[in-house]
């Protein structure tokens, strides 16, 4: 038995977030769920005339009528005596098609409805975030072109490192996010339907029903799977009475991927916007802070890394549920299931929306970043100045002593004294140093190494196909609810 009271009020609590799209909310709405079972209940019913069965002409028309005209407070007063939700559906649906009313969900189990419906919501679920990943991947790798070979200041550890470009660091991002593609789409590509396969998924009662020929239930089987749009090829070749809840498991996970990858990106930003160097798009009339009326918050990435960190969390939700499916199964799958695959998809695509939209209009102050690493450039430049003492003469043991004692008297004044950085005037004025040319360690751009050409490798090896693939679908710009 199975009820959906409590979760079904849950469920349409997050249906209605601001933060995922219409069509996302549409796709996990009870109403979608419900038709969805209705197409599968005609498709059996289809199928069983096709192998003999007696089902009459004026069920089937009485069935495709009433695919979308849902009742749904019949559906719950039925629910309310049966205590069944699929049960509760039979009963709706043969009240909307009298003439099936005595065949509707022949020979068939709850989850020869519920795992194939549920897997038809997953592959247009996956389908969707793909095309949305896609976009996010798309807007970093432009952000990547537009500023392959803008300088600026790298970090590790968040302390300041060896320069990098604005660019890279965006092709950095893109690259996040077209592994979380990749993987999303080897779900898609893998994913399976259950078929028809009865209480415990060993086709018993197809086996009664079609006279004990085995041939006839893979037949049935085929047939039913073909009206379903689906290859009969992708069905699992054995199961209990649900599809493997692993699969379920393997679907977050990549949610999970997808969300963290998605997290870093707007961490990163959140770091870059306050340093000032980066700024996410912000509207003319928005407020930043109710206190502080010259706020620039990056809200968008906060909100982005808020769903991203849910997502996440349910990584472990589905994989408890995957190792407590006793035997052929138990139920406590059902209400977690009915919360985590929804919320997942529905907190993820609002996440990637707002990043599609941040990136999109990314903001980058390159005044900012110029600024930022020229500050940095001489003591980042020691090393090159290391390596031009000893192809002056110098020894490498008596420069690198030289660099470090100059650096940390500069570094000093810096920070105790607020001063500029004076690591070259002091180096140009140590005899050591003499027949070294410093004047190299004021351009940037010697020091990002190959980033540039990085960038371009990238965009045309990874990026590339994947823009073939997606084509004119990368071009829409999400619906963001700011």
């Amino acid at each position: 038995m199975t009820t959906m009271a409590e979760p079904e009020r849950t469920f349409v609590s997050a249906l209605e977030s601001r933060n995922a799209s219409r069509e996302m909310r549409e796709l996990w709405s009870p109403h979608r769920k419900f038709a969805t079972w209705r197409r599968i209940w005609l498709a059996l019913a289809e199928s069983q005339r096709d192998m003999g069965v007696a089902i009459p002409e004026q069920a089937i028309s009485q069935m495709r009528r009433a695919l979308d005209s849902i009742d749904a407070d019949a559906a719950r007063a039925h629910e309310e005596r049966l205590r069944h939700d699929v049960m509760a559906h039979v009963h709706a649906f043969g009240d909307a098609a009298p003439a099936a009313k005595g065949v509707i969900h022949l020979a068939a189990t709850s989850q020869d409805v519920v795992c194939n419906a549920d897997a038809l919501v997953l592959a247009e679920s996956l389908d969707m975030i793909s095309v949305k990943l896609a976009r996010l991947v798309d807007r970093a790798a432009r952000a990547a072109e537009r500023w392959k070979s803008v300088p600026a200041l790298g970090f590790t550890h968040f302390q300041p490192a060896q320069p990098v470009t604005v660019g890279k660091r965006c092709a950095l991002w893109a690259q996040d996010a077209l592994e979380s593609l990749l993987g999303i789409e080897q779900r898609r590509a893998e994913l399976r339907l259950r078929g028809l396969r009865g209480a415990t998924g060993t086709q018993a009662s197809y086996l009664s029903l079609l006279g004990g020929d085995p041939a006839r239930v893979d037949e049935l089987e085929d047939r039913f799977v073909r009206r379903l749009g689906w290859n009969p090829d992708r069905c699992w070749t054995i199961c209990g009475q649900t599809y493997p809840r692993l699969e379920d498991a393997r679907i977050v996970a990549a949610l999970a991927v997808a969300a963290s990858s998605i997290h870093k990106i707007a961490n990163d930003i959140r770091l870059l916007a306050g340093l000032k160097e980066v700024e996410e798009p912000f509207e003319e009339e928005q407020i930043g802070s109710s206190a502080m009326p010259y706020k620039r918050n990056p809200m968008r990435c906060e909100r982005a890394s808020g769903l991203a960190r849910f997502v996440m969390s349910l990584a472990h939700s589905a994989l408890d549920t995957a190792a407590t499916q006793w035997l052929e199964r138990t139920l406590d799958d059902s209400s977690n299931r009915r919360l985590v695959l929804p919320e997942a998809f529905l907190a993820l695509d609002g996440a990637v929306d707002v990043m599609v939209n941040v990136l999109g209009g990314l903001v980058v102050n390159e005044r900012v970043i110029d600024s930022r690493l020229r500050a940095e450039l001489p003591f980042l430049a020691t090393e090159e100045i290391l390596l031009a003492s000893v192809r002056s003469g110098l020894d490498r043991q008596v420069a690198h002593e030289a660099l470090r004692r100059h650096s940390h008297a500069a570094g000093a004044r810096v920070k105790q004294q607020g001063e500029a950085n004076d690591l070259l005037e002091r180096l140009a004025a140590d005899p050591l140093f003499s027949a070294v040319d410093l004047s190299a360690a004021l351009e940037p751009s010697r020091f990002v190494g190959r980033a540039a050409e990085q960038v371009d490798r990238f965009i045309a090896e990874d990026v590339a196909p994947m823009r073939e693939r997606y084509g004119e679908k990368l071009d829409a710009e999400p619906e963001l609810r700011v």
